[in-house]
């Protein structure tokens, strides 16, 4: 028998209709993602917490210098060590809500500023960080051989170095500032993004979609941003949430051995460090409350990061 040719075909977008209709469709999916994702915020209530916690924290990094009440820099030798809370007798307000530190600087206006300066620190660094790795694991992963020799080599002769001593070299050449901090730590970032990424694309690259792509004549550097690349966001997207964490320590901890950023910029890590010589004396908030923001940012990113890694993987996702 001869086929009718009454084969039917895949209907595809002919008139302004149906491009409309296949818009609604994918609007539609990408809304009941962000409801799945609310749900899953809302149920887990630890999430939302942690959420919330971050949120506050960007805004006060974002609109630091608009609600600060006072210069972070400003020295009153007079206003040294009040502790906080303490009510002005002559003006019946607080002047200084966490008290002022060994040098009668506000400590909650330097507070307010350091979020900006340790949450940027953390974010610029793990976004060069994980650019420069996912490139370099994508190119390793996909074309093997040699790329991946010297690519591989290069991460793990960095790996043989303790991190914190090879910043602490780096940073004593270069000199403490931010831009040098962020170029340090971003450094230290990109071989744990190379590493997975690449052990992703490996799995990736023998797949049918991967061989249909390349039997159309797609080119390589298609086939990896339109292919591969898709399917490796979801770790990439969990990792960075860990990391943003880590780099968050690792800045505090430079700041408290004066090799982040200079004296003249506040930061958590900073007043941590210019606490040391009043904790005998009894000025206890100068590092309780840096160390409770350092304690709750870092709790706060991991908890989303559990989260996105339950959120993003279908197998735990459900249970």
């Amino acid at each position: 028998m001869q086929a009718s040719g009454n084969t039917p075909k895949p209907v595809l977008p002919t008139n302004a209709s149906q491009v409309v209709a296949l818009d609604s469709a994918a609007r539609v999916n990408t809304l009941s993602a962000w409801k799945r994702a609310r749900m899953s915020i809302i149920k887990g209530r630890w999430p939302l917490v942690a959420l919330i916690i971050l949120v506050a924290m960007f805004f006060l990094a974002v609109f630091g210098p608009s609600i600060a009440p006072k210069d972070p820099n400003r020295n009153s030798l007079i206003e040294r060590l009040q502790p906080p809370f303490q009510v002005n007798e002559r003006t019946g307000g607080v002047d200084f809500p966490l008290g002022t530190d060994g040098l009668g600087r506000d400590v909650y206006s330097r507070m307010i500023y350091g979020a900006r300066v340790s949450i940027f620190v953390g974010i610029a660094a793990v976004l060069i960080g994980g650019i420069i790795g996912t490139v370099a694991g994508l190119a390793a992963g996909y074309f093997g051989g040699a790329v991946d020799d010297i690519i591989m080599r290069l991460a793990d002769i960095q790996l043989a170095f303790p991190f914190i001593l090879l910043t602490i070299m780096v940073l004593v050449v270069l000199g403490a500032g931010v831009g040098n901090l962020i170029i340090v730590l971003a450094i230290g970032q990109w071989v744990t993004y190379a590493r997975i990424v690449r052990g992703s694309t490996v799995s990736q690259r023998e797949k049918e979609y991967v061989e249909a792509a390349r039997c159309l004549g797609a080119s390589s550097l298609r086939i990896i941003a339109l292919q591969i690349f898709p399917n490796v966001i979801a770790p990439l997207t969990v990792i960075a949430s860990f990391n943003v964490a880590s780099v968050i320590l690792t800045e505090a901890s430079l700041s408290f051995l004066g090799l982040g950023v200079p004296p003249t910029v506040p930061t958590w890590g900073g007043i941590l460090a210019e606490s040391r010589d009043q904790l005998l004396g009894g000025s206890w908030w100068l590092a309780v409350f840096p160390g409770v923001a350092i304690m709750l940012t870092v709790l706060s990113l991991n908890i989303m990061g559990d989260w996105l890694r339950d959120f993003l993987d279908p197998r735990l996702r459900d249970r």
